[in-house]
C-alpha cells in the first residue's frame, strides 16, 4: 500500500509540474498571461485541469462497490435467470477469501483484499480498484487527463515559434522536461483511452475481455506462479473459441446490449452529465442486464 501512495504521489506532482509549467512558461511565452488570447487560453486549460483533477480525486476516494454480507443468488428469481458459474464443476462463483458469493462481474482484488462489484483492474495511480461504482468516473478522468495533455503540448510547441530576447531563454530545461514527460504521456493516455472505449462500447471490463479464459487463481489473486499453468489453458480456451466458431456457435457477450444502450448504461442516461464525476445511476451492481433479457422480453411479448 505504500508504493501505491507514492504513485499517487506522481501523479499529483506531474499534474502540478504541467499546470504551472503550461501557464507560466508556454503561454506565457507565445501570447502573454494579460493578453486577451493568453487570458482565454488560462481559463480553458484551469477548467480542463480543475475537472481532471475533481474525476481523479473522487475516482480515488470513491467505493469501487463492496458485496453485501448477505448476498446470496437466488436462482429461481425470474427477474434475473442468469448467473455466473465457475469453468470447473459448474458451480455457483463463491470466494472463499471473503466468504461470499460473487456477484455477476465481481472479482477478488488481491490489493484491496476484498470481492469488488464489476471490477475492471486495480489502478495503482489512484490506490484504488476501477469498479462498478467509480468506473465512469474514471473514464472521464482518462478523457480529461488526455485532453490536458494535448493542450499543453500544443501551447509547447506554439510557444517555440515565438522569438524571444537573449535575456528570457531560461527554461531550456522545462521545454526538455516538459516534452519528455507529455509526448509519452499522451501516447499512453490516447492508447489507454482507446482501450477504455472499446470496453464501453462492448460494455465489457478488461478482466473480462482479457482473462476470460484464464483460472480464477489468475483473474482474482495475478499469482505469478501459476502463469504457466494459466497461459496453457488460456490458448486451449481461445482454441476451444475458435473450434465453436468454426462450427457456428460464436460466442456473445452476455451484457452487450447494443452500442448506445452500453453507453447509457456505463456512463448514464443524461449526456450533459456524462462529463461530470458522478455515477448515482448505476444501481446495486448485484444484477445487470443481459441480452437474454431483452430476448425473453421480446418472447414473452
Amino acid at each position: 500500500m505504500a508504493n501505491s501512495g507514492v504513485h499517487v504521489i506522481v501523479v499529483s506532482l506531474a499534474i502540478v509540474y504541467i499546470y504551472f509549467s503550461t501557464i507560466f512558461v508556454f503561454l506565457n511565452q507565445w501570447f502573454g498571461l494579460r493578453s486577451s488570447p493568453g487570458i482565454i487560453n488560462i481559463l480553458v486549460f484551469t477548467a480542463v485541469a480543475i475537472m481532471c483533477i475533481c474525476n481523479y480525486v473522487v475516482a480515488m476516494f470513491t467505493d469501487p462497490g463492496r458485496v453485501p454480507p448477505s448476498f446470496a443468488p437466488d436462482i429461481e428469481d425470474s427477474d434475473h435467470p442468469i448467473h455466473e458459474i465457475k469453468r470447473k464443476g459448474g458451480d455457483l462463483r463463491y470466494c472463499k477469501k471473503c466468504c461470499l458469493y460473487k456477484p455477476p462481474r465481481s472479482h477478488h482484488c488481491r490489493v484491496c483484499k476484498r470481492c469488488v462489484l464489476r471490477m475492471d483492474h486495480h489502478c495503482v495511480w489512484m490506490n484504488n480498484c476501477v469498479g462498478h461504482a467509480n468506473y465512469k468516473i474514471f473514464f472521464v478522468f482518462v478523457v480529461y487527463a488526455l485532453l490536458a495533455c494535448i493542450y499543453s503540448l500544443i501551447l509547447l510547441l506554439g510557444s517555440l515559434t515565438v522569438d524571444t530576447p537573449e535575456s528570457e531563454r531560461c527554461y531550456t530545461s522545462v521545454y526538455i522536461i516538459s516534452g519528455l514527460l507529455l509526448i509519452p504521456l499522451s501516447m499512453a493516455l490516447a492508447v489507454f483511452l482507446g482501450w477504455h472505449t472499446y470496453l464501453t462500447l462492448q460494455n465489457k471490463t478488461t478482466i473480462e475481455v482479457l482473462l476470460k479464459s484464464l483460472p480464477s487463481a489468475l483473474g482474482d489473486t495475478h499469482s505469478l506462479n501459476n502463469v504457466c499453468k494459466c497461459l496453457m489453458q488460456y490458448y486451449e480456451g481461445v482454441r476451444a473459441m475458435l473450434v465453436a466458431e468454426q462450427g457456428g456457435n460464436v460466442y456473445s457477450h452476455p451484457y452487450d446490449l447494443g452500442v448506445y444502450e452500453n453507453l447509457i448504461t456505463v456512463l448514464g442516461p443524461n449526456i450533459l452529465c456524462w462529463v461530470c464525476p458522478v455515477s448515482s445511476y448505476i444501481g446495486s451492481g448485484l444484477h445487470f442486464r443481459t441480452a437474454y433479457d431483452r430476448h425473453s422480453t421480446r418472447t414473452t411479448s
